[in-house]
């Protein structure tokens, strides 16, 4: 493969990568509506070629997960129809934040859970965890 042809390839999966993570980003899915995007047949097939990123060589690669599940809703025209909707691009938004709210406090407790759990199984040396090797 020539040089020209890696770095093409680069910056396509670069543009493709950006690309898919904004899908997890309900304003810009209504922004998207509402300019008739989701209207193309041809923007339609783009999207429908872009659930490779489902593929876990392709995931792994994602920061916003949650783009993935935007994406696979995107492949149903009722879906892509109330985006254009602001109230329903509102609520959209609003479980989402919801959701990582959730979550975070979720994850806090589980890794403070977690942390205590090691901290009983370690030897104690006055009163304080002995962390030393041996």
């Amino acid at each position: 493969m020539a040089m020209t042809d890696q770095n093409d390839d680069k910056i396509r999966f670069q543009i493709e990568l950006e690309f898919v993570q904004c899908l997890g980003n309900p304003n810009y899915l209504n922004f998207l509506a509402q300019r008739g995007y989701f209207k193309d047949p041809a923007f339609i097939n783009y999207l429908k070629y872009l659930t490779y990123w489902k593929e876990p060589q392709y995931a792994h690669c994602l920061k916003y997960p949650m783009c993935l599940y935007f994406l696979d809703q995107l492949q149903y025209e009722h879906f892509r129809k109330e985006l254009a909707n602001a109230q329903c691009t509102k609520f959209i938004d609003d479980q989402q934040v919801l959701l990582w709210q959730h979550y975070t406090r979720r994850r806090t407790k589980l890794l403070a859970e977690a942390s205590e759990n090691l901290a009983s199984r370690l030897p104690q040396t006055n009163g304080q965890p002995n962390t030393s090797q041996p």
